[in-house]
């Protein structure tokens, strides 16, 4: 009973106060960077608080493919795709920052998901 007395303190905490959490996904961490700084940039000119950003773990897709068909099995190539994560929560926004970040312009390649909580 104890666990379930904690999970209903952490609901009523989280509920009390909204925050935007903003997932920024890319394969290049340079443009990644750029673009979480563009972010936290337009939300720190609406004076809010900003928590991150947060270095997610790296996700890494590999694929072994043969060279050549048939007989040559052991001659392969190994390919690796990487895609970078960063993680930043805006404390109780108002609607100019939700606005202002729909209208940012960011680099191809960046894909980034806003969520309530």
């Amino acid at each position: 009973m104890a666990t379930v007395t904690k999970v209903k303190k952490a609901d009523a905490a989280g509920a009390a106060e909204p925050k935007l959490r903003i997932r920024v996904r890319a394969y290049e961490h340079k443009i990644l960077d750029l673009s979480v700084k563009q972010i936290m940039d337009t939300a720190n000119r609406f004076d809010a608080t900003i928590v991150g950003p947060v270095p997610l773990p790296t996700e890494v897709k590999r694929w072994t493919v043969n060279r050549s068909t048939f007989v040559h099995k052991d001659a392969r190539e190994q390919f690796e795709m990487r895609i970078h994560k960063r993680l930043i929560d805006i404390m109780s926004p108002n609607p100019k920052i939700i606005e202002a970040l729909t209208n940012l312009s960011l680099p191809s390649g960046v894909t980034i998901d806003v969520k309530m909580a």
